[in-house]
């Protein structure tokens, strides 16, 4: 007999978007908010602004770059933020809807107002 096959898992499909505005709810950077700079869809992670520093060594490696220990941010998991609103300024999931023209835009949970970008 064939062993069994370990199912495929993908990471979660992330509604944010770089730029957006998010708050931390779980970890050791709880209740912090920065804006989205960067998103790594396949791990399902991202960098916020301010949130999650760590520290990296460094070699002097040209007369230009420093040496030392450096402090950057590091990626945090996509279920570990939310998306603050932009009119509400609440944490809120996000919703979608198409407009009459036929676009698809994201909404507010709480306010049901479009969220921009």
């Amino acid at each position: 007999m064939a062993p069994a096959r370990k199912a495929e898992t993908r990471p979660p499909r992330s509604r944010l978007r770089r730029g957006d505005t998010v708050q931390v709810i779980a970890g050791k950077d709880l209740g912090k908010t920065g804006k989205v700079l960067r998103l790594i869809p396949d791990k399902g992670r991202l960098i916020v602004e301010g949130v999650n520093f760590v520290k990296k060594h460094a070699r002097r490696t040209r007369e230009d770059r420093a040496g030392g220990i450096h402090e950057i941010e590091a990626s945090v998991h996509v279920s570990n933020v939310m998306l603050v609103c932009p009119k509400c300024r609440q944490t809120t999931r996000i919703g979608h809807k198409t407009l009459a023209d036929g676009t698809k835009v994201r909404l507010c949970r709480k306010c049901d107002e479009v969220i921009e970008k």
